[in-house]
């Protein structure tokens, strides 16, 4: 289902290894997913909706990196070590592989990598997926707000970095697609509800499926 798989590393901010994995089906057609910093690409939401493009036989991209806050001068940096990171890993894919279709899945720490990445010439047209934007980020809400790629947006009104004022101004922005869960959390989950949760899940992927 996944096609051949290499595993490779680059040296990104601060001469740091960031490594990634590419699944590959000679597509020309890529999904690039950038997982959180504690939701990894093995968690559920990532883990599915890789299974969802590999299934339509997109070549499939994790950027796995693992950041140790003790390497970085506060959050502030690690936002521009993500963003640094993500560059140089598609720098290094895009210069042995040639693609037409591009869709972004970003989750959490993921979307502020999305909000740069996106300004790139070759990614105009590529399509957005924002699971739990960090919409409290000027960089990310700014980036949203004004995004021209056709977006998905999906966020909980538990999550703590969801603010109804800046998501009400991204639901302005025509381009994107939104998806607000009440009760759920910034993993997309109910506090205390296994199987409801389950189903948050089921139809969300349903929501990327169909997008």
């Amino acid at each position: 289902m996944l096609g051949n798989v290499e595993k490779r590393t680059v040296k990104g901010y601060k001469d740091m290894e960031v490594p990634f994995t590419l699944f590959r089906k000679d597509s020309t057609s890529l999904a690039i997913i950038l997982p959180g910093s504690g939701y990894t690409s093995q968690a559920p939401l990532l883990h599915y909706a890789k299974a969802v493009f590999a299934n339509k036989s997109f070549d499939v991209l994790q950027v796995n990196y693992q950041y140790n806050n003790d390497d970085y001068d506060g959050f502030r940096e690690l936002g521009e070590a993500i963003k640094w990171d993500v560059n140089v890993v598609l720098d290094e894919l895009l210069a042995n592989h040639t693609y037409d279709q591009f869709y972004f899945i970003g989750k959490s720490l993921g979307t502020i990598a999305m909000s740069s990445v996106l300004n790139r010439e070759i990614f105009h047209d590529a399509k957005a997926i924002w699971l739990t934007p960090l919409i409290h980020r000027d960089d990310v809400w700014e980036a949203m707000v004004n995004s021209m790629n056709k977006g998905l947006c999906i966020i909980g009104d538990k999550d703590p970095c969801y603010r109804e004022e800046r998501y009400l101004k991204i639901v302005e922005n025509a381009n994107i697609m939104q998806k607000l869960i009440p009760n759920v959390n910034h993993d997309l989950e109910y506090r205390e509800n296994v199987l409801g949760s389950i189903d948050v899940l089921k139809d969300i992927i349903a929501a990327i499926e169909q997008f």
